[in-house]
């Protein structure tokens, strides 16, 4: 393509390593981020398909991805594709590449009869010219109620830790979505990407009812983040596998399976959530911080 003269392009490139470093080294000199540390949480989501150009001397100089995130919209699967991974070095931009390869993409998952398209963004405006809609996301503030006395406090996992790196990924292989309304029914990447990336997010294992949940402290506000389960249990039960003494709670996600209900409070995020398909939502809604991408 015009402008692109001295590149050469690359789809579907994360099996050569020296290519995936490339990847690695463009997300962080273009954002802060290490996505190198999927190396050691057992590598980068499979379902990913990457479009991307590269110079010479095989520097990724742009790049736009997308993965499988199959989801749960109103009690129906919903087969659906998130966007991430775009970016383009300063000295490359201007030459229509980051267009070139959201194209390529949208083609793909077009071609792959995908139902729904999913991106997170600060720039809405670049996507709404493709036909991308932005989505309020809410969470669910409310009073606490009374931890199950039944139900012993958890412990904290260390993903740095090989054994607790590995009941997290079992857990995830296996979970139930959080929400029938809207949720994602695997994404196990992101899930320890984000724990991984964030300090203050705490993941509590209950060994009685095997399941995770990541929450965090967020100033004097007691979030639950997430629940990593082969079956979702009520609220009541979460707050005592953590162990909370909270008498307020804000839930990231529809609460529809907690047995509990909170008041649902615009979220203000830095990247707000923009979809593309003609699949039904059911509002107030909210992607778990978790399986942000």
């Amino acid at each position: 393509m015009p402008g692109a003269e001295g590149l050469t392009y690359r789809e579907d490139y994360f099996a050569d390593p020296a290519a995936w470093r490339g990847l690695v080294n463009l997300l962080h000199d273009t954002f802060g981020i290490d996505v190198g540390q999927l190396d050691r949480l057992g590598g980068p989501d499979p379902t990913s398909r990457a479009f991307a150009y590269f110079d010479e001397a095989g520097v990724c100089v742009a790049n736009f991805s997308l993965f499988s995130m199959p989801m749960v919209i109103d009690g129906r699967a919903v087969r659906a594709v998130g966007y991430q991974s775009g970016a383009v070095r300063p000295e490359w931009r201007g030459r229509g590449l980051y267009r070139d390869l959201m194209q390529r993409a949208f083609a793909w998952a077009n071609a792959a009869g995908c139902e729904l398209e999913l991106l997170l963004t600060d720039k809405p405006a670049l996507y709404e010219a493709y036909g991308f809609r932005a989505v309020a996301e809410h969470d669910f503030k409310g009073l606490a109620p009374m931890a199950d006395s039944g139900v012993a406090k958890g412990r904290l996992l260390d993903l740095d830790n090989p054994g607790d790196l590995a009941l997290t990924t079992r857990l995830l292989a296996t979970r139930a979505p959080v929400s029938s309304r809207f949720a994602v029914t695997r994404q196990g990447e992101m899930f320890l990407l984000s724990a991984v990336f964030d300090g203050d997010i705490r993941l509590s294992y209950s060994a009685s009812l095997d399941l995770i949940v990541a929450w965090q402290m967020d100033g004097a506000e007691f979030k639950v983040l997430d629940v990593v389960a082969a079956k979702m249990p009520p609220l009541s039960t979460i707050l005592a596998a953590i162990g909370t003494t909270a008498t307020e709670v804000t839930v990231c996600f529809p609460p529809d399976k907690l047995g509990w209900e909170g008041e649902a409070l615009e979220r203000r995020p830095h990247a707000g959530l923009m979809i593309r398909g003609n699949v039904s939502l059911i509002h107030p809604l909210a992607l778990s911080p978790m399986a942000g991408f």
